[in-house]
């Protein structure tokens, strides 16, 4: 149970790369950027385009794990894990996730991630889009 519960942790964090999120170190410090990405061993991060206090602006700051008090985030990740369920419900055993690039893959040819259709034509991506596009506004 542990192991599943460390798993959805780090699939919870790797949903937050490219989000904006608040970070507040152990002495109450605030930033705020962008995940680019974590490293699961020390828990150490690297935002970018960061706000820091006073209205400081910082292209990278790589921020050490045990000093990290909280990570928030403010808006919500895509469920991809979602989409890719009901695309499987049209496209039965077609359909493949891939969570840690943000894809999924339907047929072989058609690509999709949270911004919609990135590869793929012709009336099966058509399907697909329009499995998006309801997904995405029933989700709003």
């Amino acid at each position: 149970m542990a192991a599943v519960a460390g798993r959805r942790f780090f699939e919870e964090l790797g949903q937050l790369i490219n989000k904006l999120v608040q970070v507040e170190d152990r002495e109450r410090r605030a930033l705020e950027g962008t995940l680019l990405g974590y490293d699961a061993n020390s828990m150490s991060i690297c935002l970018g385009d960061v706000k820091g206090e006073g209205g400081t602006k910082i292209h990278r700051v790589f921020v050490y794990g045990p000093s990290i008090a909280k990570i928030s985030a403010s808006e919500r990740p895509f469920n991809l894990e979602g989409l890719a369920e009901r695309i499987e419900r049209v496209f039965p055993n077609m359909v493949r996730l891939y969570a840690d690039a943000g894809i999924i893959v339907v047929m072989d040819k058609i690509r999709v991630d949270e911004g919609g259709i990135v590869e793929g034509s012709g009336p099966a991506a058509d399907r697909v889009r329009d499995i998006y596009d309801r997904f995405v506004s029933e989700a709003t």
